[in-house]
């Protein structure tokens, strides 16, 4: 995924990210970032099931 991609899946999850403060963090930085934020989606899914 290239870092514009992780940038995009990112500000999909959390709407309040802005591309531009992202674009400053290494590609692994935001990858590390990304699992963080689905990590942290399909926690909140299970305790709203």
């Amino acid at each position: 995924m290239s870092k514009r991609e992780l940038i995009d899946c990112i500000c999909e999850i959390n709407k309040g990210a802005k591309p531009e403060f992202l674009a400053s963090f290494s590609e692994e930085d935001l990858k590390a970032y990304l699992e963080h934020l689905m990590e942290l989606d399909l926690e909140e899914l299970a305790v709203c099931s």
